[in-house]
């Protein structure tokens, strides 16, 4: 098999999480009127600095770990044991917050189950990002 097939094999979680931030991304300029991507003009601006320094080093930790290790094989791996399904388990109730908050923000279903996928398969890698994107909207539901 060719490198580039197996590349495209090895990584193909990672090419559909750089569409996904491309897209993200892309409809969130695309929206007039909406907020700065990584700049805060409102309060608590830091914060927004903050979520993307987090989402960075993170995928950064995840990129370095998919290099090491296969996730699928490694999730293969780790189903046996009680306590790595408890965390999965815990992981993924956890994500109903964040879809939730996107429900409220947005006021839209169809956003929320937009983001479900992303979130679903990404985790917070997907989440970081919504939150990065909307950060001074989602702040000001909490000081209005």
């Amino acid at each position: 098999m060719s490198t580039i097939k197996q590349n495209l094999r090895r990584n193909w979680l990672w090419l559909f999480y750089t569409l996904f931030l491309i897209v993200a991304i892309g409809y969130h300029v695309q929206q007039s009127g909406h907020e700065n991507i990584f700049i805060s003009d409102g309060p608590y601006g830091l914060g927004k600095i903050l979520v993307w320094l987090i989402w960075l080093l993170f995928l950064a930790y995840s990129l370095r770990i998919s290099w090491k290790e296969n996730f699928f094989k490694s999730l293969v791996k780790m189903n046996p044991i009680l306590w790595s399904r408890q965390i999965g388990l815990d992981l993924y109730i956890g994500l109903l917050l964040p879809l939730f908050i996107i429900y409220l923000n947005q006021g839209s279903l169809l956003v929320m189950l937009i983001w479900f996928l992303p979130i679903f398969v990404f985790a917070n890698l997907a989440t970081l990002i919504y939150v990065g994107l909307n950060y001074d909207s989602i702040i000001a539901h909490f000081i209005a």
